[in-house]
């Protein structure tokens, strides 16, 4: 038992490699995989090693899936806010730093989530039945403050959310989508930047991997606490993702930095996956399709399943931080052998071939569309922070109707 664990974590942390390293093959469509073979798999190893391997997969998964955003511009879902500040300092010489950040962010998140499990599995039983009736009416009152924010461009703001939620909405009630979220999010978010990047003619400079991180103590704190927080909120809350999630951090840590922003986006979905065990345990609920799949395999997280996947997490957390600056390197000394502009339409086309793939014409219509609302946030100079609109409107609607 003990070696069939040990296996099933390394080729589950070998999965979320895959995953977290490649565009649109996501977590959710390995897991579904593993569930719809398990007739077969549980002929070979046990209910529990598959959950070892999903948990494993998924963990991570969140420490990998941000070199993509940054080096690529190719977001995953939980991913997309930190294209823009991880691309600032990719420009700065610097992409490495911002992975760095990232991981700091889930390692950190992935430590103070254990520290806190007993309060969250406390907190989940006595939470949950108050605040899931006003989830929505707390978004919309965080939305209106952020919008009331942009001073002189209020109405530009309130705009392109609407227009953003409108796309989301759209999407999402568009029938036999199978990857709505990849065109949706790469367009208004990765896609439109690439093309302002070609447009400006923009170069990557060498990546210096010897700079310095600038990133204080207190931002690490309040990022790393932030993302726990509504991490927790996430993990258990339906409707509110890791997207979400971040909108309500940033407003209660205010400004931390480029630095600190992507420690803590990258720190919500390593706290999400975690807390989302504790979820399993307390309410039998899933919010995730790895931990959907994991509850089916084993008919239910119990009291020894839950500490045996916290152990795996642990372990999995410190070699899924030591692979992501390890590959990080990688992605920097590669980046500046490659001409930017053939690299920019190579990723373009990447993203174009994978739409297609996934979900046809209709597919790349989402993506044209929401790549034009992507650039006209550019060329108004409104914060891509708006466009979340896409998911947040859908939820809030999800929640007050």
């Amino acid at each position: 038992m003990f070696l069939e664990i040990i296996l099933a974590l390394v080729f589950g942390m070998g999965a979320g490699i895959v995953t977290g390293l490649i565009p649109g093959i996501h977590v959710n469509l390995i897991s579904l995989l593993v569930l719809s073979l398990s007739g077969v798999l549980l002929g070979w190893v046990s209910p529990i090693a598959l959950g070892v391997f999903i948990i494993s997969l998924a963990l991570t998964h969140t420490f990998l899936d941000s070199l993509p955003s940054i080096y690529l511009g190719a977001p995953d879902a939980g991913q997309e806010l930190n294209v823009l500040p991880g691309h600032r300092l990719l420009h700065k010489g610097e992409g490495h730093n911002a992975v760095v950040y990232t991981v700091i962010g889930s390692l950190g998140c992935l430590i103070l989530a254990m520290l806190l499990f007993p309060l969250f599995i406390i907190g989940m039983e006595w939470i949950y039945p108050l605040v899931k009736g006003v989830i929505g009416y707390i978004l919309a009152v965080i939305m209106i403050f952020m919008i009331g924010k942009d001073k002189g461009k209020r109405l530009k703001s309130l705009v392109l959310f609407m227009v953003a939620g409108c796309l989301g909405l759209i999407v999402f009630n568009i029938h036999g989508l199978k990857q709505p979220l990849f065109p949706l999010l790469s367009g208004l978010f990765g896609f439109s930047i690439l093309l302002v990047s070609l447009m400006q003619k923009s170069k990557i400079p060498k990546q210096d991997l010897s700079k310095p991180l600038t990133i204080s103590k207190k931002n690490i704190m309040k990022s790393v606490s932030a993302a726990t927080g509504v991490g927790f909120i996430a993990a258990f809350l339906p409707g509110f993702g890791s997207s979400q999630a971040a909108i309500v951090a940033t407003n209660i840590v205010g400004d931390v930095g480029d630095e600190g922003f992507l420690s803590l986006v990258g720190g919500i979905n390593t706290a999400n996956m975690l807390i989302s065990i504790a979820t399993a345990f307390v309410l039998n609920k899933a919010r995730n399709g790895a931990i959907l799949t994991v509850n089916k395999l084993l008919g239910g997280v119990g009291f020894k399943e839950m500490i045996l996947f916290l152990g795996v997490a642990l372990i999995v957390g410190g070699g899924a931080a030591l692979l992501a600056i390890e590959l990080s390197k990688v992605f920097s000394r590669l980046i500046v052998k490659v001409n930017y502009n053939y690299l920019i339409f190579g990723i373009l086309g990447f993203i174009t071939l994978l739409t297609f793939y996934f979900d046809g014409f209709i597919g790349l219509l989402v993506l044209i569309t929401a790549t034009a609302v992507g650039l006209v946030a550019s060329s108004w100079k409104i914060g891509k922070n708006h466009l979340m609109g896409c998911l947040i409107l859908p939820v809030i609607l999800y929640f007050v109707l």
